[in-house]
C-alpha cells in the first residue's frame, strides 16, 4: 500500500512521469526554476498564471532532484512546500516520491480517544542518536510501559540542527537532522505495527524567524496588523487568505494521508487570530474528520490558553464536532503548587486555592470557566464546559513547556516532595481523563529539558541575551551574574544535557519509579478504560480542609467512580467513608465498608456498583 497527499502546490511527480512545480509568488515579477539531476543542471522560467501562480512541467527531475526557485532573477529559495530539504533550510528541496514507499499490507485503522495514553517525544533528545530510526527503537519499551499514543514535538524543518521544533519553517519538510522522510514513515509504521498511535505536533500560529522566505514574493502570507510573540501573524482572514488557508489545510491533510499519522496536536491556537467563520481551527478539523477520518479514528488536540470549550463540542452521538481534545493547562498548575508550593507568575491564578482548582479539573475540565485571571489584568478566561465529556481534556503533570521554560531546565521530580508526586500521579493517571506523560517522566530522569536552538551568528546571540532577559523579573536572578549562568540556548552542550540517560532505568529510584508507573497504567487499561464508554457529564468534587480531595464520576445509570486523595503533609482531618470495589489503594489499608483515615499523600480509587 502506498500514500500520496495530492496538493496544488510544491513538486509532485505526475502519473506521466514528469514532474509538476507550482509555487504560489504574489509579488514576484519573475520566477525561474533551478535545479539539478545528477551532472544536469536546469534553469528553467517557470509561467505566470492567474492570482499569482507560478508553474512548470519538467521531465528531467525525478525524485532526489534538488532544486530551488530564483525569484526576480535574485535569490533563489527552498520550496515552502517542500518535501525534503536534506541540506538545511537555506538550501535547496529535494523532489520526492512519496509512492516510492510501499506501506505493506497496512490495516491499522487507529484507536479510540477513550483509550489514549500519551507520551510526549522530542525527537533529538529522546535518544542518543537523536533521530527517528533510533526512536523506533524504543517503541517496544513504550508499548510495555502501557504508552497508547507517541506525540512527536514538531519535526517540520527548522534552521540548524537542534531545536525544539517550534521554530520551523518548512511545514511539509522533516527536519533533516532526524532522517530522511522514510525514516519518519518507518517510524509511524512501526508504532501502528506494536499498537500504538502517533500524534504530531504543528505549528500554525507563526513561522521560525530564520529561513522563512516567504516575504520576498508572498508577503500576503502574513498580517502587517498583527503580531503574535514569536513574529509577525499568518493571514488566515484577510486579503488572499483563501491560498493562505489552503496551505495549512493541505498540509494538516498531508501528515495524516502521506504520513500516516493518527492526529494532530496544534500549537498555541490562541496566538492565531481569525476572525472567519469558520475559523481555520475548525475548518482544519473538519477537513481532517471529513477526509482520513472517515475510515479511520482521527484525532485533533488543541492547545489554547483561551479555554474556548466551544472547539471540544459533541454531536448528538457524542462525537467531536472540530477538536478531540485540548491540553489542560489548569491542572498542571494547580497540582504544580500542591507537589512544589511555587506561586509566582501564571501559579498566582491558582495559588489561594490549588485543591480546589485540581478538583474542578478533575470533575468538570478547565479550572478557569469564565472567571477572571488576575495573571492576565483580571480579564475573564475561559467558557463553561462541565457539560463535556473527561475525555475531551488532557491532562499532565509535567511537559516540554512547563519543564523546559523553567531557567534551568529542571523536571519536577528534582525539587517536588516525592510522595506529594505519587499521590499526584495517581491521582492523573487513574482519572478518566487521557494522561500524558513527558519523555523520561516515568522514570524520574535526573537530565533537564533545557531550551535550545540553532540559529545563525547575529539571531542567536540576540536570542541568547532574550531568554535571560526573560528571568530578569524573578528576584533570584535580578543579578546580572545569576542571569549569566542560565544555560546558552546556542552552545551544543545545552542541548547534549536534555538528552534522556537511559542508562538510570537499571538503578534506583528510578527503576521504582518506572515500576509505579508501568503498574498505574496497567490499572488504568484494566479498570478504567472499560468505563470511559459509560462515565457521563457531571462529575462533581468536594474540599475538605487541609488537603482532603473527593471527586465522583457516573457510570451508566447507577454506577459512580469515586477518587478520595489526601494531598496534604499531615493526616486528613475527616474520616472518608470509601465504599465499592477497590482499583486502587495508595498509602493507605482499605476494608470495603469501612470509614478511613487518609495518612499524608495517599490515594484511594473505588468503583461503587
Amino acid at each position: 500500500m502506498r500514500h500520496r497527499h495530492d496538493m496544488p502546490f510544491g513538486a509532485t511527480i505526475g502519473d506521466d512521469g514528469a514532474t509538476h512545480f507550482r509555487l504560489w509568488a504574489p509579488a514576484a515579477r519573475r520566477v525561474d526554476l533551478v535545479a539539478a539531476a545528477g551532472a544536469t543542471t536546469l534553469d528553467i522560467p517557470l509561467q505566470g498564471g492567474d492570482g499569482g501562480w507560478w508553474s512548470a512541467r519538467v521531465e528531467a527531475a525525478g525524485a532526489g532532484t534538488r532544486y530551488g526557485f530564483r525569484i526576480d532573477g535574485g535569490t533563489v529559495v527552498p520550496d515552502p512546500a517542500s518535501r525534503a530539504n536534506p541540506d538545511g533550510v537555506h538550501a535547496q528541496s529535494a523532489v520526492v516520491d512519496p509512492l516510492d514507499f510501499d506501506w505493506g499490507d497496512e490495516r491499522w485503522c487507529g484507536r479510540p480517544w477513550e483509550e489514549a495514553v500519551i507520551y510526549e517525544l522530542h525527537v533529538g533528545t529522546f535518544t542518543p542518536e537523536g533521530t527517528f530510526d533510533a526512536a523506533a527503537e524504543r517503541l517496544d519499551y513504550l508499548a510495555d510501559l502501557g504508552v497508547t499514543a507517541v506525540e512527536l514535538m514538531p519535526v517540520a524543518a527548522f534552521p540548524g540542527s537542534r531545536n525544539w521544533g517550534y521554530d520551523g519553517v518548512l511545514p511539509f519538510a522533516p527536519v533533516a537532522a532526524y532522517g530522511p522522510p522514510d525514516a519518519l514513515k518507518r517510524l509511524v509504521h512501526a508504532a501502528h505495527a506494536r499498537g500504538l498511535m502517533v500524534l504530531l505536533d504543528v505549528v500554525y500560529n507563526h513561522f521560525g524567524p530564520e529561513g522563512n522566505y516567504l516575504n520576498l514574493y508572498a508577503p500576503q502570507f502574513f498580517d502587517p496588523q498583527r503580531h503574535t510573540p514569536w513574529g509577525a501573524a499568518i493571514n488566515f482572514d484577510g486579503a488572499h487568505s483563501r491560498t493562505v488557508r489552503d496551505f495549512f489545510v493541505h498540509n494538516a491533510l498531508y501528515w495524516l494521508e502521506e504520513y500516516r499519522f493518527d492526529g494532530l496536536r496544534l500549537d498555541a491556537v490562541h496566538a492565531i487570530a481569525d476572525a472567519s467563520t469558520p475559523d481555520i481551527v475548525t475548518e482544519i478539523a473538519e477537513r481532517l474528520r471529513a477526509g482520513p477520518g472517515r475510515d479511520r479514528h482521527v484525532h485533533v488536540v488543541l492547545e489554547n490558553d483561551r479555554n474556548e470549550a466551544r472547539y471540544l463540542a459533541r454531536d448528538a452521538s457524542a462525537n467531536p464536532r472540530a477538536a478531540t481534545a485540548q491540553w489542560n493547562d489548569d491542572i498542571h498548575h494547580a497540582a504544580h503548587i500542591v507537589a512544589t508550593g511555587e506561586r509566582d507568575g501564571y501559579y498566582a491564578d491558582y495559588a489561594a486555592a490549588p485543591l480546589w482548582h485540581l478538583g474542578r479539573c478533575l470533575a468538570e475540565g478547565f479550572a478557569f470557566q469564565g472567571e477572571r485571571s488576575h495573571y492576565r489584568d483580571d480579564a475573564p478566561r475561559g467558557e463553561p464546559c462541565a457539560h463535556l465529556p473527561a475525555t475531551a481534556f488532557v491532562n499532565f503533570l509535567q511537559t516540554h513547556d512547563q519543564v523546559g521554560n523553567r531557567a534551568f531546565g529542571e523536571r519536577i521530580a528534582a525539587f517536588a516532595d516525592a510522595g506529594a508526586l505519587d499521590a499526584l500521579a495517581a491521582c492523573v493517571l487513574l482519572a478518566p481523563s487521557p494522561p500524558l506523560l513527558f519523555m523520561g517522566e516515568e522514570f524520574a530522569a535526573s537530565s533537564p529539558f533545557l531550551f535550545f536552538c540553532h540559529f545563525g551568528p547575529d539571531l542567536a546571540r540576540a536570542v541568547t541575551e532574550g531568554r535571560r532577559g526573560e528571568f530578569s523579573r524573578f528576584e533570584r536572578f535580578r543579578d546580572p551574574e545569576a542571569r549569566a549562568r542560565i544555560p546558552d540556548p546556542n552552545a551544543p552542550e545545552t542541548f547534549a544535557r536534555s538528552k534522556l540517560p537511559w542508562d538510570e532505568l537499571e538503578r534506583d529510584p528510578h527503576r521504582r519509579a518506572h515500576a509505579r508507573f508501568r503498574k498505574l497504567l496497567a490499572l488504568r487499561r484494566e479498570h478504567i478504560v472499560p468505563l470511559l464508554p459509560r462515565i457521563g457529564r457531571g462529575g462533581r468534587f468536594s474540599v475538605l480542609e487541609p488537603g482532603l480531595l473527593r471527586v465522583e464520576w457516573p457510570v451508566g445509570t447507577s454506577s459512580r467512580l469515586h477518587l478520595t486523595a489526601n494531598l496534604f503533609a499531615g493526616h486528613a482531618a475527616a474520616a472518608s467513608a470509601a465504599s465499592g470495589r477497590l482499583i486502587h489503594a495508595h498509602g493507605v489499608a482499605f476494608t470495603p465498608g469501612t470509614n478511613v483515615q487518609l495518612p499524608p499523600w495517599s490515594v484511594l480509587w473505588t468503583c461503587e456498583e
